[in-house]
């Protein structure tokens, strides 16, 4: 049953009923039982909350019994960016691989069965799914995380999971508004900007918006990227012209407006997460996410802190706080009554997506149309790693040499990465067959340096782009598979071994 804390008061319940924090640990720490006494609606988990799908289920009966309609809110797109799977790589191929299939009852039952999970756990709002064109292909945040380049795939694509999705229950909430897929720029680190005209802007970035929100999406994420033909002195997620102007009127989106995580550089370096949060619902949002850096009680006193200072002062009407708040509650009473799609469950619908995104080509940049002699003797894997994206992370492991090690027993594996990545693979190898895996190839000289020293002195190596397929194909087998999830590298090791 839904309870408050006896003398929290109507502003102060609102306050905390915006807030979407996160925490640490495997279960919830008593700070975070005692805030949702008070009014707090939403919780975040990462990955650092999950060890497992029981412990998960634990974990989310444990905040629904101190209050049974708290939204429990995760940031799993599948593909590159997994939190139920961030120790082993996602079942799931990401978007630019299910954009590379083309098929949108695929994409709709990669969500749906994607969906299943989560509702089996007990997590009934999903940060999820990407819908910016990638047409920067410098961006170094987005890349397989998008459905493509071409605005119309992204548009169809973004629909279809948002209805396999929310078929299951599970709210989507489709970022990042109004498009990050034209930055050079990642807003964890610093604020982006796009420099286009509004008409590309409504042809480009907003088509895929657009079909999220006739398709039915309940949430909606914020960018914090500077949009100067939107308004030239605000980022989207702290913008009035953005998110009320053109969101809400232009747009006729009625759904939850969430912000990206305000501790990202682009917000808390430049105006603070008090200062943010409290622009941010003043300008239209209805949710405030923190929680991937700041875990802990001090953030939520601090946020909640803000806001009603900024009520009682002025600053922030209360109508519009208590508009937010309210949002917030439509969104529980819309989970806790939406009727799920019967159907079966379809467990490997995520490894038939990775097999068909699958892109081989031979020598010379021509489709592999001649039969690719599989290897039967273990290869060295050359892992050419780069520094991870914060949204990615670290922790998740990709590749393709622990799935080749299961069809091809002995095989070996390294990273390595800078100038002398090239040399030192080859000394590795010592001889042996060599598979080298490249994830963005395009956007590290080093990277594409490396792959010039191996195919100088072994013309035979095998190279697999698990990034964006951005630059030209090279080798005696190119494999692209359009992301570096789990099942990715298992239908490239299958390709690779014949199996």
């Amino acid at each position: 049953m839904t309870t408050f804390a006896s003398g929290t008061d109507t502003l102060t319940r609102d306050a905390l009923t915006v807030l979407q924090p996160g925490f640490t640990g495997t279960s919830a720490p008593d700070w975070l039982l005692r805030r949702l006494g008070e009014g707090l609606a939403s919780v975040g988990l990462f990955g650092r909350n999950i060890a497992s799908p029981e412990q998960l289920a634990a974990l989310t009966a444990q905040l629904r019994a101190e209050r049974d309609d708290v939204l429990v809110a995760i940031d799993e797109e599948g593909g590159d960016v997994t939190r139920l799977e961030v120790r082993t790589g996602s079942s799931f191929p990401g978007n630019h691989a299910l954009g590379a299939v083309d098929d949108v009852q695929l994409t709709r039952e990669v969500a749906a069965e994607l969906g299943r999970r989560l509702a089996a756990c007990g997590v009934n709002l999903n940060w999820a799914p990407s819908a910016d064109v990638n047409s920067n292909a410098s961006n170094p945040v987005i890349g397989v995380r998008s459905f493509g380049a071409d605005p119309a795939l992204v548009a169809r694509h973004t629909a279809a999971y948002v209805t396999g999705l929310q078929s299951a229950g599970v709210a989507a909430c489709t970022k990042h508004f109004p498009g990050h897929g034209d930055t050079a720029v990642d807003s964890h680190h610093a604020m982006p900007r796009i420099d286009a005209d509004a008409s590309v802007l409504a042809d480009r970035e907003l088509s895929p918006f657009r079909a999220a929100i006739a398709a039915g999406t309940r949430a909606m994420m914020s960018a914090h990227i500077l949009v100067p033909a939107l308004d030239p002195d605000h980022p989207a997620t702290l913008s009035r012209p953005v998110l009320t102007d053109l969101l809400r009127g232009d747009l006729g989106y009625t759904g939850l407006i969430v912000t990206d995580g305000m501790e990202m550089q682009a917000i808390a370096a430049t105006y603070g997460i008090e200062r943010g949060s409290v622009l941010a619902i003043a300008a239209g949002a209805d949710a405030i996410c923190v929680g991937g850096g700041l875990a802990d009680d001090e953030t939520v006193r601090r946020l909640r802190d803000a806001l009603v200072a900024a009520v009682r002062t002025g600053e922030l009407p209360e109508a519009r706080l208590a508009e937010a708040a309210e949002r917030v509650r439509e969104l529980a009473r819309w989970t806790a009554t939406v009727p799920r799609a019967e159907g079966d469950s379809r467990p490997d619908v995520g490894l038939v997506a990775a097999r068909r995104a699958l892109r081989l080509t031979g020598p010379g940049g021509a489709a592999a149309t001649e039969p690719f002699t599989p290897l039967t003797e273990p290869p060295y894997v050359a892992a050419f790693t780069p520094v991870a994206n914060i949204a990615v992370g670290d922790e998740t492991p990709w590749g393709v040499a622990a799935e080749l090690a299961h069809l091809l027993p002995g095989t070996e594996t390294g990273s390595f990465a800078g100038e002398e990545a090239g040399r030192a693979a080859l000394a590795a190898a010592a001889g042996r067959r060599i598979v080298a895996v490249v994830r963005d190839e395009h956007r590290h000289p080093w990277m594409a340096a490396a792959l010039d020293t191996l195919l100088r002195s072994r013309p035979d190596t095998i190279v697999v782009e698990m990034g964006v397929p951005q630059a030209n194909p090279r080798g005696a087998l190119h494999i692209a598979t359009f992301g570096a999830a789990r099942v990715c590298g298992r239908a490239a090791a299958e390709a690779i071994a014949g199996a």
